[in-house]
């Protein structure tokens, strides 16, 4: 909380006023990207690096460019995308309008889901697969077969936050990124279960304010540029 102080007629007063960054704190706005293409089943997407890579579905296109629009009255000093298209394909009506370059971050990727990669997720979790349900009661990624680490997950989370931070100090970023990404990172900052912030829905926009190691949530799936209204429910990751 922050308080001013101020005097009328002698005597001292303190009133509540608006949250500031503290001096030289880094503000990191985590976009996820836009509803991606459809899964089905015996066509998985191409992979880079081991990772499915869907490019954006139609209805993810209109997200992009709601979000987008919304951003560009933030004013971001720079605007970093994974190496995942969808990322660089939602982020591309902000970078037109501002007239910069995305800079290509790939420890801003999606969490690594092994054996489930290239659309496989989607289908397993909807069936309710075991493993799946394993998966949530246990909030570890690496239930599923060659799927990335909790800790190897949450390290890499929290070192691209941490470089983020430190190369835009005072700054404000456009981190567009992915579900479980946006998940691990607020759950650091919160210090919470590793899956209380999964769910952000698609072109949702999260926000961390980094100073040094203090990491503080200002908002979490923030829609309101898309249609205004509160969602219970939440887009498939991935």
């Amino acid at each position: 909380m922050t308080f001013d102080q101020e005097s009328r007629d002698g005597e001292r007063t303190y009133r509540q006023s608006r949250f500031a960054p503290p001096p030289g704190a880094t503000e990191i706005l985590l976009v996820r990207h836009g509803a991606s293409q459809a899964f089905r089943p015996g066509e998985p997407f191409p992979l880079v690096d081991g990772q499915g890579d869907p490019g954006l579905a139609p209805e993810g296109r209109e997200q992009a460019r709601r979000v987008c629009r919304r951003l560009a009255g933030e004013k971001p000093d720079a605007v970093y995308v994974s190496s995942l298209r969808r990322t660089a394909e939602t982020a591309e009506p902000l970078v037109r309008e501002l007239g910069v370059e995305p800079r290509v971050e790939p420890d801003l990727r999606e969490v690594h889901l092994g054996e489930w990669e290239g659309g496989l997720f989607r289908m397993k979790v909807a069936e309710n697969d075991p493993v799946a349900q394993r998966l949530f009661a246990e909030e570890r990624w690496d239930v599923i077969p060659g799927a990335e680490s909790a800790e190897a997950f949450a390290g890499r989370v929290r070192r691209v936050i941490g470089r983020l931070a430190a190369a835009h100090p005072g700054g404000r970023l456009a981190a567009f990124t992915h579900g479980a990404f946006i998940a691990q990172a607020l759950a650091l900052a919160a210090e919470s279960r590793p899956f209380a912030f999964l769910g952000a829905d698609n072109a949702s926009i999260s926000h961390l304010v980094v100073t040094g190691e203090r990491w503080m949530v200002r908002r979490y799936n923030d829609t309101a540029h898309l249609d205004g209204a509160l969602d219970a429910s939440a887009a498939a990751l991935t």
